[in-house]
């Protein structure tokens, strides 16, 4: 992510919240989502993930699964664009409850997430 323009990022950023806001505004702030599951499935994600911190590339093809079903998950409340993905990566680092929360798995959880999921953007979105 650090190899990313400061304009980029803040594309991501602002990309995020109109299409957050709008998904928000549209689906009566995601009642459709069965948000219990979604942090199962997260958890369970994130445990897998943090076997890969410390060795293994972003690229990597494991990694990159992992990056296919933590897409899938955010999809369940809409499906974000490219840049709207890699401003869920700045979300996850920049908000302080959310950093917390996915180092909680890993003390570079989210770094690494963040990394992961622009690799997983700019190949498959």
């Amino acid at each position: 992510m650090n190899k990313l323009s400061k304009e980029y990022l803040a594309e991501c950023k602002n990309a995020l919240n109109m299409e957050q806001t709008h998904s928000l505004s549209t689906t009566d702030n995601w009642a459709h989502v069965n948000r219990e599951l979604v942090h199962q499935d997260w958890d369970i994600l994130y445990k897998k993930l943090a076997e890969y911190v410390d060795e293994t590339a972003v690229d990597n093809e494991s990694v990159q699964a992992l990056m296919k079903e933590h897409f899938e998950i955010a999809c369940r409340f809409y499906t974000p664009s490219k840049e709207a993905y890699i401003g869920m990566g700045i979300f996850y680092k920049e908000n302080d409850d959310m950093k917390k929360f996915h180092n909680s798995y890993h003390p570079e959880m989210v770094n690494y997430l963040g990394d992961a999921i622009v690799h997983y953007a700019g190949s498959h979105l």
